[in-house]
């Protein structure tokens, strides 16, 4: 993945990697990727970074399921074997509720990790290559586009404590 068109950052905290992301996008060069070992508060706007959609598929996803499974009951108990048992009407909507939410449930969970998967481009024969092995472990990484000169991103970054920038 790393090649000649691209300089990687490299830091060993947080702090100084939200300095320089907002240092490098001041100066106008581009961010390719940011690579953390955890989530940092606050990289999101400083990337600006657009909302994620995963919740709203969750949402739709969780409505088709519960309409579904609520709509499946509803057809078993009074069109396709219809029985009256305990004196219980054909369509007894709080018997339905476990049912229904559990398929809210189901289909919401499914329907983001489908988007997850869609949207990040994974699939199972997809091979990781990192582009610094420290990246996995404990080091902060920020992958920035080679049309900027080293040199430049060296002055934007005098002050700030990285690691090597190659």
């Amino acid at each position: 993945m790393e090649n000649a068109k691209t300089i990687t950052i490299v830091f060993d905290d947080e702090q100084p990697l939200l300095q320089a992301v907002k240092k490098i996008r001041e100066s106008g060069a581009n961010i390719i990727d940011v690579f953390t070992p955890f989530p940092v508060h606050g990289l999101d706007p400083a990337l600006s970074m657009k909302r994620s959609r995963i919740p709203l598929v969750g949402f739709i996803g969780g409505a088709i399921g519960g309409l579904l499974g609520f709509g499946f009951q509803t057809w078993v108990f009074t069109v396709d074997y219809p029985l009256v048992f305990g004196g219980k009407p054909l369509l007894s909507v709080p018997s339905f509720i476990p049912v229904t939410f559990e398929c809210t449930i189901l289909f919401a969970a499914l329907s983001m990790a489908g988007a997850f998967f869609i949207k990040s481009r994974l699939k199972p024969d997809k091979k990781f290559e990192p582009v610094d092995p420290d990246i996995t472990d404990d080091k902060f990484l920020i992958l920035v586009d080679g049309e900027t000169s080293a040199e430049k991103i060296k002055t934007v970054l005098s002050g700030i404590n990285t690691i090597e920038i190659k």
